[in-house]
């Protein structure tokens, strides 16, 4: 027999919405036959590209053909939205962040658990290949153990000019790639967070923010730095990652970089001072070529299924999700300590 197609409608044909329509037209078991959205230009474009234009949303649940919803409109109505369609037996998939507050994702989870309907989030930065490089190199303990990790997304361009910029739709840095960066790190590490502090930055004079940065303190002892900008002109590292035998840089999404380690087989080498300025330092000096080795980055082998291929089967009750709903409350509950943080301007002790 053969696989199952899934009938998938799109709610929101945005940048996002359009995105998802061409990824899966290369996967085999799920197929866009409509959209809905509430800009007309962008009905055009979806009845161009051969799907069926929805008038409503309730046009849409009521189609028995879909068998999928997915959200991909403004932060501010994907509760609303998940719900109805998850009411409506549809299972759903919904960007990121899936709502504003923890609260409001545990609705819909709840809703999702009662009509015994798949429900995920688009939390796609989990296949990015700098990610998958950063935790295979800390699971193998590339670098001994870890004990420090800085995670950056930088640019120049400030904040899209669009609902992004305005707090009632949920929009600001945080809520856009600090998910991405925050759900990353949390995979990355299974130890409970022993304390945030955070600054939010406000340059751009908009009513969100355009970037922040975090220091977050694991219970094991790791320490994470993230940290968003869209006013660098001058990037940093992706990745600085330290461990107790090395260090490892990735620069960036082309993945140039370096794996730094100590050469198990060259007994420890007094480093030579070298001149600094205006005076000598040992304890700044490179450590020598003969104890250490340079190893280079090295693409990941490919995932073992795309986050589509795993939302079927999880429909088909043939595997777990890839992104499971206690780790997406997870990250929303850090991401309202982050905001406590700043607002507050303390530090904050709490285990989550």
């Amino acid at each position: 027999m053969d696989d199952r197609i899934y009938n998938v409608a799109i709610i929101g044909y945005g940048g996002m919405g359009s995105y998802h329509g061409q990824l899966m037209e290369s996967e085999p078991q799920v197929a866009v036959i409509g959209v809905h959205d509430i800009v007309e230009y962008r009905m055009e474009l979806a009845k161009a590209g051969g799907h069926k234009a929805y008038p409503s949303l309730d046009a849409v649940l009521d189609d028995e053909s879909v068998d999928v919803v997915l959200i991909a409109t403004p932060n501010d109505v994907h509760k609303e939205i998940a719900i109805k369609a998850l009411q409506a037996g549809k299972h759903v998939i919904c960007e990121k962040p899936v709502t504003i507050t923890s609260s409001d994702f545990m609705d819909i989870v709840e809703v999702a658990n009662q009509k015994n309907r798949v429900f995920t989030v688009h939390q796609n930065r989990r296949w990015d290949e700098d990610f998958r490089i950063a935790k295979e190199i800390i699971e193998k303990k590339t670098l001994g153990e870890l004990f420090h990790l800085e995670s950056r997304v930088q640019g120049a361009n400030g904040i899209p000019g669009d609902w992004r910029q305005l707090k009632a739709y949920g929009g600001g840095m945080l809520l856009d790639w600090g998910v991405h960066l925050l759900d990353q790190l949390l995979l990355i590490t299974d130890s409970p967070i022993e304390s945030v502090a955070a600054t939010l930055s406000y340059v751009l004079g908009t009513e969100v923010d355009d970037g922040f940065t975090s220091y977050i303190k694991f219970k094991d002892g790791l320490t994470a730095f993230i940290e968003v900008g869209t006013t660098n002109y001058v990037k940093l590292p992706r990745w600085y990652i330290k461990g107790t035998e090395g260090t490892a840089v990735i620069k960036d999404w082309d993945l140039s970089g370096e794996i730094i380690t100590r050469n198990p087989e060259v007994a420890h080498i007094e480093p030579k001072p070298i001149q600094a300025g205006q005076g000598l330092t040992k304890t700044m000096a490179p450590p020598s070529e003969e104890s250490t080795l340079t190893l280079p980055i090295e693409k990941p082998a490919p995932a073992a299924q795309t986050f589509y291929t795993n939302f079927v089967s999880v429909i088909e009750g043939k595997t777990e999700p890839a992104v499971k709903n206690e780790e997406v409350h997870r990250v929303l509950v850090l991401i309202e300590m982050i905001f406590e943080t700043a607002e507050t301007k303390s530090v904050i002790h709490r285990s989550i």
